[in-house]
């Protein structure tokens, strides 16, 4: 029954006189007792025998059945329902800048390690879209393709560092290749989210040539600037090949950066601290929501009919137990 809805819910009250015809029973039968003198009556107070303790039976099957009479009344209804969920998901890629620079520890712990946990907990909040994984320094190559296995992709960036590929910054060679792995999809949004440190050093792509590209098949590309304002400490080894921190000056193409989300309708965003990188995640988030169509049913069926039979089936027994098993206890109760 706590599936169930009401359709005359009013009847409901009604049930306030079970507790009446309770009260009306017990002071019925204690008040009766003391005067009755037939041996009948006598054997009631006296000897305890199986048919004695059930006298009490009939009047509870006759309560129960009134129950379900204004159960039945008051028309439950129970109901399924059912839903048609259609989901458009956002091809995503990923390009991150892993070159030397982005061991600047102006972020903790640097800033690779910061945009890698960025971006697994980006990849977590959106579980329809397919992403992929492009990382890229002196050149570019795909880590992960288009995936909804994000399992897989997260655990691929454990293996992302420095070093991996010769070192520079082609970021036009990255935006490139996280194109190339869109420009097939029938996705409804495609998007790359760009990450990068630094000004274009390296690659046969420049970057605006690269952005023109992604405006040609319709991918809308978001840029990210790290590294904090002036400068950043720099772990360089020295000529004994010991580590020491360096101060090196932050140098990020901010203008290129611009160009490349606003020929393609994104935008860009600078991020000087962790803080900030998962707000601009956070906001890209909000910006490129999955399209999701709901259409819900429900179909509702009559219970009255179980409640009717049960109370017809309790009148029914109470009349046989009333009738022919308790006939001469019940003569004076």
């Amino acid at each position: 029954m706590t599936d169930w809805e009401f359709a005359h819910i009013e009847f409901l009250y009604v049930l306030i006189i079970i507790p009446i015809l309770i009260g009306w029973y017990v002071f019925r039968y204690w008040n009766r007792q003391p005067v009755l003198s037939y041996s009948t009556s006598m054997f009631l107070g006296s000897v305890k025998t199986v048919k004695t303790r059930l006298i009490h039976v009939p009047i509870v099957l006759r309560i129960l059945a009134l129950a379900c009479i204004i159960l039945a009344l008051a028309r439950p209804q129970s109901s399924s329902s059912w839903q048609d969920i259609k989901t458009e998901g956002i091809d995503i890629v990923l390009a991150i800048d892993i070159s030397s620079s982005m061991l600047a520890r102006d972020f903790e712990p640097n800033r690779l390690e910061a945009a890698k946990e960025v971006a697994v907990k980006f990849i977590k909040s959106r579980p329809n879209d397919r992403i992929g994984l492009v990382v890229y320094s002196g050149e570019s190559f795909t880590q992960c393709p288009l995936t909804t296995d994000h399992e897989k992709l997260i655990n691929l960036f454990k293996d992302i560092k420095n070093g991996m590929i010769t070192d520079g910054t082609a970021i036009g060679m990255g935006l490139a290749n996280a194109v190339n792995r869109l420009k097939e999809s029938d996705a409804k949004s495609k998007v790359v989210v760009l990450l990068t440190d630094g000004e274009n050093t390296a690659g046969s792509i420049p970057p605006i040539t690269a952005a023109e590209i992604a405006a040609t098949y319709g991918v809308k590309v978001y840029t990210i600037g790290v590294g904090t304002i002036g400068q950043a400490p720099m772990p360089v080894p020295d000529m004994f090949g010991r580590i020491r921190m360096q101060m090196m000056e932050v140098n990020i193409d901010e203008k290129s950066l611009e160009e490349i989300a606003d020929l393609t309708g994104g935008k860009y965003f600078r991020a000087t601290d962790n803080e900030k990188l998962f707000n601009v995640y956070a906001e890209i988030d909000q910006m490129e929501k999955v399209i999701i169509e709901e259409t819900q049913y429900e179909k509702k069926y009559e219970q009255f009919l179980s409640l009717a039979l049960a109370a017809m089936g309790l009148l029914l027994l109470e009349l046989i137990i009333r009738k022919f098993y308790l006939k001469s206890l019940l003569a004076d109760v």
